[in-house]
Parts: structure tokens; C-alpha cells; sequence
């Protein structure tokens, strides 16, 4: 099995022409990042193909009722089907929907799914109906061919703890994972302000040791890859100084740390 890094755009300002050549020249495998505007995705398709980069699709669906949020997510994932995305991750449905609602979305989506051609993987996200481990572990239960992005970060907040007494479900996420969001978080946000930061070590060490279930799962299920991005998020997800708002740590230079630290921890473990 091989690892695929991907890099995300997010917080990135700095011209696609420029920083592609950047990314690659980094080792990063893809590109990892929203639709484009419409009026940029031939160009962005175009620059793709121009450095020899696979794309994974963020989509999120969007709306006030369970029906809206069908509707989006089929609008979305024909829209990214178009440029051609290795996979397509998404922020699926509302934490708000009941469990009929969340299992209507997921019913009606997988069966949408089969039918398109590229990989969905529903994100373990706040905010989305995977939100919790426990909702989580009653849909993967009810849903064996749903495939996840995990996200442990959000699950981290959510408990307000490490997830000691949730390895199970983790372990049962994590056979089902076919992305992985590799940004620590710790229990009072989604990202720690320095990963790098002896402090936040046992956070950093503990979402390494669920990550290790997602490949180990991996393995076993015969993947001839795996992808991960390391997905910090800029401010406010990037702690900033009050007043000033200057980011406690650099954007560019975190993301590239966990890459090849990532890289390294795998190539240890070996193939």
C-alpha cells in the first residue's frame, strides 16, 4: 500500500500558477480543495494535469430540510464528477437531523452514490450528522457500504476527551475510512495551536495511534493506497494573538511538518 499526500488549499491566497510548482516540489501527490468557481475549472483542471497532480473534491451540502440537503449533495457531487476527483469528501447532512432523517439522507445518498463512479467519503465532522462517534457507529452498523473521511479532530472536541473510552468505535470507523484528515485537535478545539509544541505531544501521539487503525484496516481490506491531508485550517481554526490576530504558528510550515512526519511514520511501518 502507498501513501498519497494531499495538500490543501485552504488559508492559501498565493496564485495556483506559482504554488502548484511549490506543492509538487514538496512531494505532495494532489490537491485537495473545494469547487472551484466556475469560471476557474478548466484552469484549475488544466494545471492539474500540468504537474501531474491527482484532485480530491470538498463538497458540503446545504439547506433546511433533510430534502434540501439531498438535492445539494447530488448537485455537488455531479458538479466535482466533472473535474475528474480521485475521491470526494464530504460534509454530509445536519448534527440536527433525527436518526429516520439521518438514515433517509444516507439511504437515499449511497444509493445515489453507486451509481457515480468516483469514491464519496462522508467526513466525521461537527456540524454534519457524523458529528459523534455514537451516531457514527449506529449508521456504519446500519450502512456497510458507506465509506468515511476521518476526521478524529472533531471527535476530540466533541467528547471534550481523547476518546479512552471510544476505541472501538474508532476501530469500527476506522475500517471503513478511505481518507484521513490528519489534523490534531485536543479537548477544548479542532486544532492544537502548535502540533508541533512538546504540550500537545499525548494529543499528537493519540491521533497517530487511531490513524495507525485506519491504515492497519487499510491493509487488511487489500487498498493499493491510502490518502491523507493534513488539513490545519487557517484562522480562527490557527490560533491567533488577541488584538494583533497574528497566528501563533505558520500555516505553510505546520502542514508541511505533519506531511513528512506522516510520511516517515508509514514508510517505518512498512507497506
Amino acid at each position: 500500500m502507498e501513501l498519497q499526500i494531499y495538500r490543501h488549499l485552504w488559508g492559501i491566497t498565493e496564485a495556483w500558477e506559482t504554488l502548484f510548482p511549490r506543492i509538487k516540489d514538496l512531494k505532495y501527490s494532489g490537491i485537495e480543495h473545494i469547487l472551484p468557481d466556475e469560471g476557474d475549472r478548466e484552469r484549475f483542471r488544466k494545471l492539474l494535469d500540468l504537474h501531474g497532480f491527482d484532485y480530491i473534491a470538498q463538497v458540503v451540502t446545504t439547506g433546511t430540510t433533510v430534502t434540501d440537503h439531498l438535492k445539494s449533495f447530488q448537485r455537488v457531487v455531479e458538479e466535482a464528477r466533472t473535474l475528474g476527483p480521485r475521491k470526494i469528501n464530504c460534509h454530509s447532512g445536519c448534527d440536527w437531523f433525527s436518526e429516520e432523517e439521518a438514515r433517509r439522507f444516507f439511504g437515499e445518498a449511497l444509493e445515489f452514490e453507486s451509481r457515480v463512479g468516483v469514491p464519496v467519503a462522508h467526513e466525521t465532522h461537527r456540524g454534519r450528522i457524523l458529528y459523534n462517534p455514537w451516531t457514527t457507529q449506529r449508521i456504519l452498523t446500519e450502512y456497510p457500504q458507506l465509506n468515511l473521511s476521518c476526521d478524529f479532530s472533531h471527535w476530540v472536541l466533541v467528547c471534550e476527551r481523547l476518546l479512552e473510552g471510544e476505541t472501538d468505535i474508532v476501530r469500527q470507523a476506522a475500517e471503513r475510512c478511505i481518507h484521513i484528515h490528519a489534523r490534531v485537535g485536543y479537548e477544548e478545539g479542532p486544532q492544537v495551536p502548535d502540533p508541533r509544541a512538546p504540550e500537545y505531544e499525548r494529543h499528537v501521539l493519540a491521533h497517530e495511534r487511531w490513524w495507525d487503525m485506519v491504515w492497519d484496516a487499510q491493509r487488511r481490506r487489500g487498498m493499493k493506497e491510502s490518502t491523507l491531508t493534513p488539513e490545519f485550517g487557517a484562522p480562527d481554526y490557527l490560533h491567533t494573538l488577541p488584538y494583533t490576530r497574528t497566528p501563533v504558528a505558520d500555516l505553510w510550515e505546520i502542514c508541511n511538518w505533519q506531511a513528512e512526519r506522516q510520511r516517515s511514520r508509514f514508510s517505518a511501518r512498512g507497506r
